[in-house]
Protein backbone atom coordinates (compact mmCIF):
# COMPACT_ATOMS: atom_id res chain seq x y z
CA UNK A 1 0.00 0.00 0.00
CA UNK A 2 2.95 1.97 0.65
CA UNK A 3 3.86 2.31 -3.34
CA UNK A 4 0.04 3.05 -3.87
CA UNK A 5 0.33 5.90 -1.31
CA UNK A 6 3.15 7.32 -3.10
CA UNK A 7 1.44 7.12 -6.81
CA UNK A 8 -2.00 8.61 -5.52
CA UNK A 9 -0.77 10.91 -3.16
CA UNK A 10 2.11 12.82 -5.55
CA UNK A 11 -0.06 12.57 -8.64
CA UNK A 12 -3.89 13.33 -7.64
CA UNK A 13 -3.31 15.58 -5.08
CA UNK A 14 -2.83 19.69 -5.87
CA UNK A 15 -0.57 20.05 -2.76
CA UNK A 16 2.44 18.50 -1.91
CA UNK A 17 2.13 15.23 0.72
CA UNK A 18 4.21 15.33 3.82
CA UNK A 19 6.56 12.66 3.71
CA UNK A 20 6.09 12.22 7.35
CA UNK A 21 2.89 10.63 6.86
CA UNK A 22 2.56 7.06 6.41
CA UNK A 23 -0.16 4.64 4.44
CA UNK A 24 -2.62 4.49 7.65
CA UNK A 25 -2.31 8.04 7.93
CA UNK A 26 -3.28 8.89 4.47
CA UNK A 27 -6.35 6.28 3.90
CA UNK A 28 -7.61 6.68 7.85
CA UNK A 29 -6.92 10.62 8.56
CA UNK A 30 -7.76 12.09 12.01
CA UNK A 31 -10.03 15.74 11.16
CA UNK A 32 -9.17 18.42 13.08
CA UNK A 33 -11.72 20.69 15.13
CA UNK A 34 -12.06 23.17 12.39
CA UNK A 35 -12.46 21.03 9.30
CA UNK A 36 -15.14 19.23 11.69
CA UNK A 37 -17.11 22.16 12.31
CA UNK A 38 -17.29 22.65 8.66
CA UNK A 39 -18.99 19.44 8.45
CA UNK A 40 -21.21 20.05 11.58
CA UNK A 41 -22.98 22.86 10.34
CA UNK A 42 -24.46 20.91 7.16
CA UNK A 43 -25.59 17.65 8.89
CA UNK A 44 -27.16 16.46 11.57
CA UNK A 45 -26.13 14.18 14.58
CA UNK A 46 -26.85 10.82 15.42
CA UNK A 47 -26.25 8.95 18.33
CA UNK A 48 -25.77 5.49 18.03
CA UNK A 49 -26.05 2.39 19.75
CA UNK A 50 -23.37 -1.09 20.25
CA UNK A 51 -23.89 -3.39 17.68
CA UNK A 52 -25.84 -0.64 15.03
CA UNK A 53 -25.39 -1.67 11.31
CA UNK A 54 -25.44 2.30 9.88
CA UNK A 55 -24.98 0.51 6.46
CA UNK A 56 -24.91 -2.80 4.22
CA UNK A 57 -23.38 -4.26 1.39
CA UNK A 58 -25.92 -3.55 -1.61
CA UNK A 59 -27.07 -0.36 -0.20
CA UNK A 60 -27.27 2.60 -2.06
CA UNK A 61 -27.84 6.28 -1.21
CA UNK A 62 -25.41 5.45 1.77
CA UNK A 63 -24.96 8.40 4.14
CA UNK A 64 -21.33 9.59 5.32
CA UNK A 65 -20.47 9.42 8.63
CA UNK A 66 -17.76 11.66 11.25
CA UNK A 67 -16.94 10.14 14.39
CA UNK A 68 -17.78 12.87 17.28
CA UNK A 69 -17.14 10.06 19.84
CA UNK A 70 -17.52 5.99 19.80
CA UNK A 71 -16.10 3.32 17.37
CA UNK A 72 -17.14 1.07 14.58
CA UNK A 73 -15.58 -1.72 12.21
CA UNK A 74 -16.03 -1.94 8.80
CA UNK A 75 -16.25 -5.53 7.63
CA UNK A 76 -16.88 -7.72 4.09
CA UNK A 77 -18.94 -10.23 4.36
CA UNK A 78 -17.92 -13.35 2.79
CA UNK A 79 -18.61 -17.07 2.50
CA UNK A 80 -17.22 -17.54 5.88
CA UNK A 81 -18.76 -14.83 8.00
CA UNK A 82 -16.94 -11.34 7.75
CA UNK A 83 -13.84 -10.37 7.01
CA UNK A 84 -12.35 -7.37 8.88
CA UNK A 85 -11.58 -3.90 6.52
CA UNK A 86 -10.92 -1.23 8.92
CA UNK A 87 -11.86 0.57 12.55
CA UNK A 88 -13.03 4.06 12.87
CA UNK A 89 -12.40 5.96 16.00
CA UNK A 90 -13.02 9.65 17.55
CA UNK A 91 -12.42 12.32 14.13
CA UNK A 92 -12.69 9.51 11.20
CA UNK A 93 -14.93 8.96 8.60
CA UNK A 94 -16.37 6.37 6.76
CA UNK A 95 -16.88 5.97 3.02
CA UNK A 96 -14.57 5.26 -0.22
CA UNK A 97 -15.14 5.71 -3.82
CA UNK A 98 -18.79 4.32 -3.60
CA UNK A 99 -19.62 7.49 -1.56
CA UNK A 100 -18.69 9.71 -4.74
CA UNK A 101 -19.81 7.71 -7.59
CA UNK A 102 -23.19 6.87 -5.62
CA UNK A 103 -23.09 3.17 -6.71
CA UNK A 104 -24.20 0.24 -3.97
CA UNK A 105 -22.15 -0.20 -0.84
CA UNK A 106 -19.30 -2.93 -0.78
CA UNK A 107 -18.90 -3.01 2.97
CA UNK A 108 -20.79 -3.33 6.37
CA UNK A 109 -20.40 -0.56 8.76
CA UNK A 110 -21.16 -1.89 12.44
CA UNK A 111 -20.88 0.49 15.52
CA UNK A 112 -18.82 -1.09 18.41
CA UNK A 113 -18.85 1.59 20.98
CA UNK A 114 -21.83 4.52 21.64
CA UNK A 115 -21.53 7.62 20.66
CA UNK A 116 -22.22 10.77 18.58
CA UNK A 117 -21.65 10.54 14.93
CA UNK A 118 -22.46 13.39 12.70
CA UNK A 119 -24.38 12.45 9.61
CA UNK A 120 -23.98 14.09 5.58
CA UNK A 121 -25.91 12.28 2.88
CA UNK A 122 -24.47 11.47 -0.34
CA UNK A 123 -25.51 14.26 -2.19
CA UNK A 124 -24.31 17.01 0.63
CA UNK A 125 -20.49 14.69 0.62
CA UNK A 126 -20.58 15.30 -3.04
CA UNK A 127 -22.06 19.28 -2.32
CA UNK A 128 -19.11 19.55 0.35
CA UNK A 129 -16.70 17.69 -2.08
CA UNK A 130 -17.20 20.53 -5.40
CA UNK A 131 -16.81 23.57 -2.97
CA UNK A 132 -14.22 22.67 0.03
CA UNK A 133 -10.78 22.15 -1.86
CA UNK A 134 -9.04 21.35 1.87
CA UNK A 135 -11.83 18.98 2.83
CA UNK A 136 -12.22 17.47 -1.13
CA UNK A 137 -8.52 16.82 -0.90
CA UNK A 138 -8.27 14.79 2.65
CA UNK A 139 -11.59 12.87 1.39
CA UNK A 140 -10.77 12.06 -2.31
CA UNK A 141 -7.27 10.52 -1.15
CA UNK A 142 -8.67 8.63 1.34
CA UNK A 143 -11.44 7.04 -0.69
CA UNK A 144 -9.27 6.38 -3.43
CA UNK A 145 -6.20 4.71 -1.46
CA UNK A 146 -9.51 2.42 0.63
CA UNK A 147 -10.23 1.40 -2.62
CA UNK A 148 -7.22 0.32 -3.73
CA UNK A 149 -6.57 -1.15 -0.72
CA UNK A 150 -9.68 -3.65 -1.28
CA UNK A 151 -8.77 -3.98 -4.94
CA UNK A 152 -5.45 -5.39 -3.56
CA UNK A 153 -6.73 -7.65 -0.77
CA UNK A 154 -9.88 -9.03 -3.21
CA UNK A 155 -12.11 -7.32 -0.54
CA UNK A 156 -15.47 -6.67 -2.77
CA UNK A 157 -19.08 -7.63 -3.19
CA UNK A 158 -18.44 -10.65 -5.95
CA UNK A 159 -16.71 -13.92 -6.10
CA UNK A 160 -15.29 -14.88 -9.54
CA UNK A 161 -14.19 -18.84 -10.33
CA UNK A 162 -12.76 -19.48 -13.23
CA UNK A 163 -9.61 -20.92 -15.15
CA UNK A 164 -6.89 -20.05 -16.62
CA UNK A 165 -7.64 -21.95 -19.78
CA UNK A 166 -11.36 -20.39 -20.00
CA UNK A 167 -11.14 -17.11 -22.51
CA UNK A 168 -14.74 -15.31 -21.03
CA UNK A 169 -12.61 -15.70 -17.97
CA UNK A 170 -9.93 -13.52 -18.54
CA UNK A 171 -12.48 -10.72 -20.24
CA UNK A 172 -14.38 -10.79 -16.98
CA UNK A 173 -11.76 -10.25 -14.82
CA UNK A 174 -10.29 -7.14 -17.00
CA UNK A 175 -13.80 -5.93 -16.86
CA UNK A 176 -13.89 -5.82 -13.25
CA UNK A 177 -9.95 -4.74 -12.73
CA UNK A 178 -10.48 -2.15 -15.15
CA UNK A 179 -13.86 -0.85 -13.69
CA UNK A 180 -11.45 -0.84 -10.60
CA UNK A 181 -14.26 -3.28 -8.68
CA UNK A 182 -12.52 -5.37 -5.98
CA UNK A 183 -13.53 -9.21 -6.04
CA UNK A 184 -12.34 -12.31 -4.82
CA UNK A 185 -10.79 -14.73 -7.42
CA UNK A 186 -10.81 -18.84 -7.17
CA UNK A 187 -8.86 -20.43 -9.70
CA UNK A 188 -10.16 -23.63 -10.71
CA UNK A 189 -7.27 -24.74 -12.49
CA UNK A 190 -5.59 -24.90 -8.60
CA UNK A 191 -8.15 -24.96 -6.13
CA UNK A 192 -9.82 -28.82 -5.99
CA UNK A 193 -11.99 -27.65 -3.13
CA UNK A 194 -13.95 -25.46 -5.78
CA UNK A 195 -13.30 -27.55 -8.65
CA UNK A 196 -14.92 -30.70 -6.37
CA UNK A 197 -17.96 -28.05 -5.30
CA UNK A 198 -18.58 -27.11 -8.92
CA UNK A 199 -18.99 -30.97 -9.82
CA UNK A 200 -21.47 -31.78 -7.27
CA UNK A 201 -23.73 -28.84 -8.91
CA UNK A 202 -22.59 -30.87 -12.09
CA UNK A 203 -21.72 -27.33 -13.67
CA UNK A 204 -20.12 -27.98 -17.14
CA UNK A 205 -16.53 -26.57 -18.85
CA UNK A 206 -18.87 -24.23 -20.83
CA UNK A 207 -20.36 -22.94 -17.84
CA UNK A 208 -17.50 -21.64 -16.31
CA UNK A 209 -16.51 -18.76 -15.39
CA UNK A 210 -18.97 -18.94 -12.39
CA UNK A 211 -19.48 -15.42 -11.05
CA UNK A 212 -21.24 -15.44 -7.28
CA UNK A 213 -22.94 -11.96 -6.34
CA UNK A 214 -22.55 -11.85 -2.57
CA UNK A 215 -25.33 -8.93 -2.69
CA UNK A 216 -28.13 -10.22 -4.49
CA UNK A 217 -27.24 -14.38 -4.08
CA UNK A 218 -27.07 -14.30 -7.48
CA UNK A 219 -25.23 -17.08 -9.46
CA UNK A 220 -24.05 -16.76 -12.22
CA UNK A 221 -23.00 -19.28 -15.12
CA UNK A 222 -20.44 -17.92 -17.69
CA UNK A 223 -21.95 -14.41 -18.04
CA UNK A 224 -22.05 -11.68 -20.26
CA UNK A 225 -20.42 -8.52 -18.90
CA UNK A 226 -24.00 -6.92 -18.75
CA UNK A 227 -25.44 -9.40 -16.61
CA UNK A 228 -22.26 -9.05 -14.53
CA UNK A 229 -22.56 -5.34 -14.39
CA UNK A 230 -26.42 -5.66 -13.66
CA UNK A 231 -25.56 -8.32 -10.68
CA UNK A 232 -23.10 -5.56 -9.28
CA UNK A 233 -25.75 -2.58 -9.76
CA UNK A 234 -23.15 -0.64 -11.50
CA UNK A 235 -25.57 1.10 -13.48
CA UNK A 236 -28.66 1.25 -11.25
CA UNK A 237 -28.17 4.80 -10.22
CA UNK A 238 -28.94 5.71 -13.67
CA UNK A 239 -31.98 7.71 -14.52
CA UNK A 240 -32.34 6.90 -18.00
CA UNK A 241 -35.49 8.46 -19.03
CA UNK A 242 -33.85 12.17 -17.77
CA UNK A 243 -33.00 14.98 -20.65
CA UNK A 244 -28.99 15.19 -20.21
CA UNK A 245 -26.81 18.27 -21.40
CA UNK A 246 -24.55 16.29 -23.08
CA UNK A 247 -24.40 12.31 -23.42
CA UNK A 248 -20.44 11.33 -24.68
CA UNK A 249 -20.39 7.65 -26.20
CA UNK A 250 -17.12 6.14 -25.05
CA UNK A 251 -14.70 6.63 -22.09
CA UNK A 252 -11.05 6.16 -23.48
CA UNK A 253 -8.66 9.27 -22.91
CA UNK A 254 -10.87 11.91 -24.89
CA UNK A 255 -14.20 10.91 -23.96
CA UNK A 256 -13.23 10.77 -19.89
CA UNK A 257 -11.49 14.17 -20.59
CA UNK A 258 -14.99 15.76 -21.82
CA UNK A 259 -16.77 14.15 -19.22
CA UNK A 260 -14.34 15.93 -16.85
CA UNK A 261 -14.58 19.45 -17.74
CA UNK A 262 -18.24 19.37 -18.89
CA UNK A 263 -19.37 18.39 -15.64
CA UNK A 264 -16.67 20.32 -13.65
CA UNK A 265 -18.80 23.57 -15.83
CA UNK A 266 -21.86 22.58 -14.20
CA UNK A 267 -23.06 20.57 -17.01
CA UNK A 268 -25.40 17.50 -16.70
CA UNK A 269 -23.30 14.58 -18.25
CA UNK A 270 -23.76 10.87 -19.52
CA UNK A 271 -21.00 8.59 -20.48
CA UNK A 272 -21.46 5.47 -22.37
CA UNK A 273 -19.16 2.54 -22.27
CA UNK A 274 -19.45 -0.65 -24.01
CA UNK A 275 -17.02 -2.69 -21.97
CA UNK A 276 -14.88 -0.71 -19.09
CA UNK A 277 -13.98 2.75 -19.04
CA UNK A 278 -10.09 3.43 -20.65
CA UNK A 279 -10.52 2.41 -24.10
CA UNK A 280 -7.60 1.03 -26.21
CA UNK A 281 -5.29 3.36 -23.66
CA UNK A 282 -5.74 1.37 -20.69
CA UNK A 283 -4.40 -1.46 -22.43
CA UNK A 284 -1.08 0.11 -22.62
CA UNK A 285 1.19 -1.17 -19.84
CA UNK A 286 3.46 1.98 -19.57
CA UNK A 287 3.17 5.72 -21.60
CA UNK A 288 6.26 7.94 -20.89
CA UNK A 289 5.27 10.64 -23.09
CA UNK A 290 2.52 12.01 -21.24
CA UNK A 291 3.07 15.36 -20.05
CA UNK A 292 3.60 15.73 -16.36
CA UNK A 293 4.59 12.05 -15.77
CA UNK A 294 8.54 11.45 -16.08
CA UNK A 295 8.67 8.01 -15.11
CA UNK A 296 5.51 7.01 -16.80
CA UNK A 297 2.19 5.59 -15.85
CA UNK A 298 0.18 2.41 -16.94
CA UNK A 299 -3.42 3.05 -19.02
CA UNK A 300 -4.78 1.39 -16.29
CA UNK A 301 -3.48 4.20 -13.70
CA UNK A 302 -4.54 7.24 -16.12
CA UNK A 303 -8.00 5.83 -16.50
CA UNK A 304 -8.43 5.35 -12.85
CA UNK A 305 -7.23 8.92 -12.39
CA UNK A 306 -9.51 10.71 -15.12
CA UNK A 307 -13.03 8.23 -13.59
CA UNK A 308 -11.94 9.42 -9.92
CA UNK A 309 -12.44 13.23 -11.17
CA UNK A 310 -15.48 12.15 -13.34
CA UNK A 311 -17.26 10.75 -10.81
CA UNK A 312 -15.72 13.66 -8.07
CA UNK A 313 -17.40 16.37 -10.72
CA UNK A 314 -21.60 14.69 -10.93
CA UNK A 315 -21.07 12.71 -14.59
CA UNK A 316 -22.55 9.21 -14.91
CA UNK A 317 -20.94 6.46 -16.46
CA UNK A 318 -22.79 3.34 -17.72
CA UNK A 319 -20.52 0.37 -18.52
CA UNK A 320 -21.13 -2.61 -20.61
CA UNK A 321 -23.58 -1.42 -22.96
CA UNK A 322 -22.29 0.12 -26.28
CA UNK A 323 -24.97 2.42 -28.63
CA UNK A 324 -26.48 0.93 -31.65
CA UNK A 325 -28.12 4.15 -32.87
CA UNK A 326 -27.96 7.70 -32.94
CA UNK A 327 -31.43 9.11 -33.33
CA UNK A 328 -30.79 12.33 -34.98
CA UNK A 329 -33.62 13.53 -36.56
CA UNK A 330 -34.22 16.08 -34.31
CA UNK A 331 -32.70 17.64 -30.70
CA UNK A 332 -32.60 16.67 -28.61
CA UNK A 333 -30.71 13.64 -30.07
CA UNK A 334 -32.10 10.00 -28.99
CA UNK A 335 -28.78 7.84 -28.24
CA UNK A 336 -30.30 4.17 -28.27
CA UNK A 337 -28.68 1.63 -26.42
CA UNK A 338 -28.36 -1.88 -27.55
CA UNK A 339 -30.93 -3.16 -25.33
CA UNK A 340 -33.12 -0.60 -27.05
CA UNK A 341 -33.28 1.96 -24.69
CA UNK A 342 -33.46 5.29 -25.53
CA UNK A 343 -31.54 8.20 -23.59
CA UNK A 344 -32.01 11.71 -24.70
CA UNK A 345 -29.14 14.46 -25.12
CA UNK A 346 -29.13 18.57 -26.09
CA UNK A 347 -25.48 17.26 -27.82
CA UNK A 348 -23.26 14.43 -27.96
CA UNK A 349 -19.70 14.01 -28.52
CA UNK A 350 -18.95 11.06 -30.01
CA UNK A 351 -15.43 9.25 -28.55
CA UNK A 352 -15.25 5.59 -29.50
CA UNK A 353 -11.96 5.47 -30.39
CA UNK A 354 -11.07 2.97 -33.21
CA UNK A 355 -10.66 -0.93 -32.86
CA UNK A 356 -7.61 -3.09 -33.49
CA UNK A 357 -7.34 -4.33 -36.85
CA UNK A 358 -7.33 -8.36 -37.12
CA UNK A 359 -5.58 -10.36 -39.17
CA UNK A 360 -7.20 -12.12 -42.11
CA UNK A 361 -6.58 -15.75 -40.29
CA UNK A 362 -9.79 -17.76 -40.06
CA UNK A 363 -9.50 -19.52 -36.67
CA UNK A 364 -8.19 -16.39 -35.39
CA UNK A 365 -11.78 -15.98 -33.07
CA UNK A 366 -11.26 -19.34 -31.96
CA UNK A 367 -7.67 -18.52 -30.18
CA UNK A 368 -8.94 -14.62 -29.01
CA UNK A 369 -8.38 -15.02 -24.95
CA UNK A 370 -6.35 -18.27 -25.78
CA UNK A 371 -3.23 -17.40 -26.90
CA UNK A 372 -4.92 -14.25 -29.04
CA UNK A 373 -4.46 -10.82 -27.09
CA UNK A 374 -5.24 -6.97 -27.73
CA UNK A 375 -3.90 -5.63 -24.64
CA UNK A 376 -0.68 -6.31 -22.95
CA UNK A 377 -0.97 -5.68 -19.21
CA UNK A 378 0.53 -7.35 -15.88
CA UNK A 379 -2.19 -10.01 -15.91
CA UNK A 380 -1.76 -10.92 -19.89
CA UNK A 381 2.11 -10.78 -19.26
CA UNK A 382 1.31 -13.41 -16.11
CA UNK A 383 0.38 -15.83 -18.99
CA UNK A 384 2.93 -16.06 -20.61
CA UNK A 385 5.90 -16.83 -18.15
CA UNK A 386 9.24 -17.36 -19.32
CA UNK A 387 8.13 -17.98 -22.84
CA UNK A 388 8.67 -16.76 -26.40
CA UNK A 389 5.98 -14.25 -27.95
CA UNK A 390 5.00 -12.12 -30.85
CA UNK A 391 3.65 -8.65 -30.88
CA UNK A 392 2.21 -7.69 -34.12
CA UNK A 393 2.46 -4.01 -35.21
CA UNK A 394 5.17 -1.13 -35.51
CA UNK A 395 2.48 1.88 -33.06
CA UNK A 396 3.46 3.13 -30.41
CA UNK A 397 0.90 0.77 -28.32
CA UNK A 398 2.50 -2.31 -30.20
CA UNK A 399 6.11 -0.72 -28.87
CA UNK A 400 5.26 -0.17 -25.37
CA UNK A 401 3.94 -3.82 -25.29
CA UNK A 402 7.45 -5.00 -27.01
CA UNK A 403 9.44 -2.99 -24.29
CA UNK A 404 6.76 -4.49 -21.66
CA UNK A 405 6.97 -8.03 -21.84
CA UNK A 406 10.44 -8.40 -22.71
CA UNK A 407 11.01 -7.81 -18.87
CA UNK A 408 9.43 -11.60 -18.50
CA UNK A 409 9.08 -13.25 -21.54
CA UNK A 410 12.21 -15.42 -22.87
CA UNK A 411 11.85 -13.18 -26.51
CA UNK A 412 9.83 -10.94 -28.08
CA UNK A 413 9.55 -11.05 -31.72
CA UNK A 414 7.54 -7.90 -33.41
CA UNK A 415 6.27 -8.13 -36.62
CA UNK A 416 6.15 -5.14 -38.38
CA UNK A 417 4.24 -4.71 -42.07
CA UNK A 418 6.34 -1.47 -43.12
CA UNK A 419 10.29 -1.94 -43.22
CA UNK A 420 10.93 0.88 -40.27
CA UNK A 421 9.71 2.03 -36.83
CA UNK A 422 10.30 5.63 -37.22
CA UNK A 423 7.03 6.98 -39.53
CA UNK A 424 4.80 5.41 -36.96
CA UNK A 425 6.51 4.91 -33.45
CA UNK A 426 7.72 7.51 -31.03
CA UNK A 427 11.81 7.95 -31.02
CA UNK A 428 12.45 6.74 -27.44
CA UNK A 429 10.46 3.60 -28.12
CA UNK A 430 12.76 2.87 -31.61
CA UNK A 431 15.76 3.30 -29.28
CA UNK A 432 14.60 1.02 -26.37
CA UNK A 433 13.64 -1.56 -29.12
CA UNK A 434 16.57 -1.62 -30.89
CA UNK A 435 19.03 -1.77 -27.87
CA UNK A 436 16.82 -4.46 -26.21
CA UNK A 437 18.60 -7.88 -26.76
CA UNK A 438 15.16 -9.32 -25.60
CA UNK A 439 13.44 -8.20 -28.76
CA UNK A 440 13.43 -8.83 -32.50
CA UNK A 441 12.16 -6.62 -35.12
CA UNK A 442 10.66 -8.58 -38.12
CA UNK A 443 10.36 -5.94 -40.95
CA UNK A 444 7.85 -6.45 -43.76
CA UNK A 445 6.15 -9.44 -42.12
CA UNK A 446 3.14 -10.76 -41.73
CA UNK A 447 0.81 -13.30 -39.38
CA UNK A 448 -0.77 -15.79 -41.53
CA UNK A 449 -1.52 -18.55 -39.68
CA UNK A 450 -2.27 -20.42 -35.79
CA UNK A 451 -2.45 -23.55 -34.97
CA UNK A 452 -3.49 -25.12 -31.65
CA UNK A 453 -6.26 -27.07 -30.16
CA UNK A 454 -7.99 -24.85 -27.40
CA UNK A 455 -4.47 -22.51 -26.91
CA UNK A 456 -2.31 -21.74 -29.91
CA UNK A 457 0.43 -24.17 -30.25
CA UNK A 458 2.17 -22.26 -33.03
CA UNK A 459 2.27 -19.40 -35.27
CA UNK A 460 3.71 -19.00 -38.70
CA UNK A 461 4.19 -15.87 -40.14
CA UNK A 462 5.30 -14.58 -43.94
CA UNK A 463 8.65 -12.18 -44.86
CA UNK A 464 7.44 -10.29 -47.48
CA UNK A 465 10.20 -9.47 -49.10
CA UNK A 466 11.61 -13.39 -50.15
CA UNK A 467 7.77 -14.50 -49.81
CA UNK A 468 9.03 -17.17 -47.20
CA UNK A 469 6.86 -18.71 -44.45
CA UNK A 470 8.05 -19.94 -41.08
CA UNK A 471 6.41 -21.74 -38.27
CA UNK A 472 7.53 -21.16 -34.81
CA UNK A 473 6.56 -22.79 -31.32
CA UNK A 474 4.97 -19.95 -29.99
CA UNK A 475 1.77 -19.63 -27.57
CA UNK A 476 1.46 -15.81 -26.72
CA UNK A 477 0.72 -13.41 -29.80
CA UNK A 478 -0.32 -9.68 -28.98
CA UNK A 479 -2.26 -8.00 -31.87
CA UNK A 480 -1.65 -4.11 -31.77
CA UNK A 481 -1.91 -3.37 -35.29
CA UNK A 482 -3.78 -0.97 -37.54
CA UNK A 483 -7.24 0.28 -36.36
CA UNK A 484 -10.76 0.79 -37.53
CA UNK A 485 -13.30 3.38 -36.15
CA UNK A 486 -16.46 1.11 -35.96
CA UNK A 487 -19.06 3.77 -37.05
CA UNK A 488 -21.92 1.99 -39.17
CA UNK A 489 -23.72 3.19 -36.31
CA UNK A 490 -23.75 7.09 -37.45
CA UNK A 491 -24.27 6.07 -41.25
CA UNK A 492 -26.89 8.64 -42.32
CA UNK A 493 -26.36 11.02 -39.50
CA UNK A 494 -22.88 12.44 -40.05
CA UNK A 495 -20.24 12.37 -42.87
CA UNK A 496 -17.69 9.90 -42.75
CA UNK A 497 -14.34 9.80 -44.57
CA UNK A 498 -13.78 6.84 -47.01
CA UNK A 499 -12.30 4.55 -44.06
CA UNK A 500 -15.19 5.40 -42.12
CA UNK A 501 -13.82 7.77 -39.90
CA UNK A 502 -15.30 10.78 -38.80
CA UNK A 503 -15.10 14.30 -40.37
CA UNK A 504 -15.01 17.47 -38.80
CA UNK A 505 -14.56 21.05 -39.05
CA UNK A 506 -13.07 22.01 -42.06
CA UNK A 507 -12.64 18.45 -42.95
CA UNK A 508 -16.08 18.62 -44.04
CA UNK A 509 -15.87 22.09 -46.85
CA UNK A 510 -13.39 20.48 -48.02
CA UNK A 511 -15.13 17.21 -48.99
CA UNK A 512 -18.64 18.77 -49.38
CA UNK A 513 -19.80 17.54 -45.98
CA UNK A 514 -23.21 19.33 -45.50
CA UNK A 515 -23.76 20.83 -42.24
CA UNK A 516 -27.00 22.56 -41.57
CA UNK A 517 -28.02 24.76 -38.56
CA UNK A 518 -30.62 27.23 -37.84
CA UNK A 519 -27.72 30.02 -37.56
CA UNK A 520 -25.75 30.36 -41.68
CA UNK A 521 -22.59 29.41 -39.77
CA UNK A 522 -19.65 26.87 -40.70
CA UNK A 523 -19.19 24.00 -38.15
CA UNK A 524 -16.91 24.34 -34.77
CA UNK A 525 -13.60 22.58 -35.31
CA UNK A 526 -14.36 19.53 -33.40
CA UNK A 527 -18.39 19.54 -34.96
CA UNK A 528 -19.73 16.91 -37.25
CA UNK A 529 -21.58 17.49 -40.67
CA UNK A 530 -24.49 17.74 -38.05
CA UNK A 531 -24.84 20.41 -35.64
CA UNK A 532 -24.22 19.78 -31.66
CA UNK A 533 -22.67 16.47 -32.39
CA UNK A 534 -19.13 16.19 -31.85
CA UNK A 535 -16.36 14.03 -32.50
CA UNK A 536 -12.70 13.72 -30.73
CA UNK A 537 -9.98 11.27 -30.25
CA UNK A 538 -9.46 8.24 -32.83
CA UNK A 539 -12.55 7.85 -34.11
CA UNK A 540 -12.25 11.60 -36.05
CA UNK A 541 -10.62 11.39 -39.64
CA UNK A 542 -7.52 13.15 -39.22
CA UNK A 543 -6.65 12.49 -35.36
CA UNK A 544 -3.28 12.59 -34.30
CA UNK A 545 -3.22 9.07 -32.54
CA UNK A 546 -1.70 10.40 -29.30
CA UNK A 547 -3.14 10.06 -26.01
CA UNK A 548 -2.46 13.50 -25.21
CA UNK A 549 -4.10 14.63 -28.22
CA UNK A 550 -6.90 12.70 -26.99
CA UNK A 551 -7.19 14.40 -24.13
CA UNK A 552 -6.93 18.03 -25.49
CA UNK A 553 -9.37 17.29 -28.12
CA UNK A 554 -12.24 16.27 -25.15
CA UNK A 555 -11.36 19.51 -23.02
CA UNK A 556 -11.83 21.64 -26.39
CA UNK A 557 -14.96 19.80 -26.91
CA UNK A 558 -16.68 20.87 -24.10
CA UNK A 559 -15.72 24.61 -25.00
CA UNK A 560 -17.29 23.94 -28.18
CA UNK A 561 -20.27 22.38 -26.67
CA UNK A 562 -21.14 25.52 -24.68
CA UNK A 563 -21.44 27.20 -28.27
CA UNK A 564 -23.28 24.79 -29.41
CA UNK A 565 -26.04 24.48 -26.35
CA UNK A 566 -26.36 28.56 -26.32
CA UNK A 567 -27.88 28.41 -29.93
CA UNK A 568 -30.63 26.08 -29.00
Amino acid sequence: MTLLLSLWGERMSSQPVPSGLDARTQAFPVLTSAQINRIHSISKLRRVKKDEILFDVGDTNVPFFVLLSGSMEIVQPDLKGEDPVAAHGPGEFTGEMTMISGRRCLVRGRVTGPGEFLELSGDGLRSLVAKDAELSEIFMRAFILRRLELVRRGQGDIILMGSRHSAHTLRLREFLIRNEHPYTYVDLDSDKTSQELLDRFEIKSDEIPVVICSNTRSVLRNPSMQQVADCLGLNSIIDESQLRDLIIVGAGPAGLAAAVYAASEGLDVLVVETASPGGQAASSSKIENYLGFPTGLSGQELAARAIAQTEKFGAKIIVAHGVSQLDCAKRPFKVVLDNGTRIAARAVVIATGAQYNKPRIGNLAQFEGQGVYYGATFMESQLCGHEEVVVVGGGNSAGQAAVFLSQTARKVHMLVRSGGLSESMSRYLVQRIEENPAIEVHYKTEIVGLEGSEHVESVTWRDKASGQTSVHKIRHVFIMAGASPQTEWLQGCVALDDKGFILTGRDLDSTNGSHTSAQPRSPYMLETSLPGVFAVGDVRSGNVKRVASAVGEGAIAVYLVHRALAEL
